[in-house]
């Protein structure tokens, strides 16, 4: 399979779009029809999540399956992450899954195998970086045997993230800050991976929600594609993100998940017509974003 930065940018120009919808398929917001509809909570999950494929397939590039709000269904939910994500593959969409993954080396090794093998409809996974290269290297490995891809945690978008990542350390090379530390890091890691469009299939995951770090990184990190969540529910703005595009509009996927998927909760729409209202969303998204790349 060809390289998995080389495959997203792909997609990123044949849809002149760096949507990624995010599905976290809380129980407690699914429309109320859909309980009715199916004979558990699983079953209810996959009919939304798919109809929510279909209705914005057209406007993302990228689908991101938070395995949290899978797992939760104990063991109809793995049966139902992995349908959801094999769906999302025929539909033509980039498939992340976000797990976070991360271990000593022997069970990371289990992980990437588990997500990132062969056959798998996942093309990439998120990856935490706190045990070091040992809870890495594994998915940077498998990575580079089947295609796929890594989204490995730098600066997240939750407001306590400065907590640790924030925090000045002593490096070879000098003070930095932790996060600034493993972006170097991920940008190392990554050099054997990169692709003919310029762009490792290592990638970082930086919170919109963080402007002028987004925009320091990429000048820190110029070929890693960045997985950029935040937008939307969380309050980043098209703006927010402006800085972190190279100069082709490239280089970043932007993720917005309650602001899509539950957008009908925010307008007039029926309950029953919730992926119509996604959509919507999404084709707003796309557009605000393209703007600030000058793509209209």
């Amino acid at each position: 399979m060809p390289n998995f930065a080389d495959r997203l940018w792909a997609a990123v120009k044949d849809k002149s779009s760096r949507v990624c919808v995010g599905l976290d398929p809380r129980l407690d917001r699914l429309p109320a029809h859909l309980e009715k509809q199916n004979d558990t909570p699983a079953q209810a999950v996959e009919q939304f999540c798919c109809q929510i494929v279909d209705a914005v397939a057209q406007h993302c590039v990228a689908t991101k399956l938070q395995a949290a709000y899978f797992e939760i269904l104990q063991d109809e939910g793995l049966r139902v992450l992995w349908s959801v994500a094999e769906h999302a593959r025929r539909q033509g969409l980039i498939v992340i899954i976000d797990g976070k993954r991360n271990d000593i080396g022997s069970t990371a090794q289990a992980y990437a195998e588990a997500y990132l093998h062969q056959y798998s409809p996942a093309d990439a996974i998120t990856v935490n970086p706190y045990l070091g290269i040992d809870g890495v290297k594994p998915f940077i490995e498998m990575a580079a045997e089947t295609g796929r891809g890594l989204f490995v945690l730098v600066k997240t978008s939750n407001p306590s993230s400065g907590q640790l990542q924030d925090l000045p350390v002593q490096t070879e090379s000098g003070q930095k800050l932790v996060y600034e530390h493993i972006a170097d890091l991920v940008g190392e890691w990554g050099e054997p991976l990169i692709g003919e469009s310029g762009y490792s299939s290592v990638g970082a995951v930086i919170g919109a929600t963080y402007p002028q770090q987004l925009a320091e990184l990429r000048e820190r990190l110029p070929h890693v594609p960045f997985l950029v969540p935040g937008y939307g529910a969380q309050g980043a703005t098209a703006e927010d993100i402006a800085l972190a595009f190279d100069d082709n509009g490239q280089g970043v996927i932007v993720n917005s998940s309650r602001g899509i998927i539950f957008a009908y909760q925010q307008s007039e729409a029926p309950p029953e017509r919730f992926a119509e209202a996604a959509a919507q969303a999404a084709a707003k998204m796309k557009q605000e974003i393209n703007y600030v790349v000058k793509e209209i």
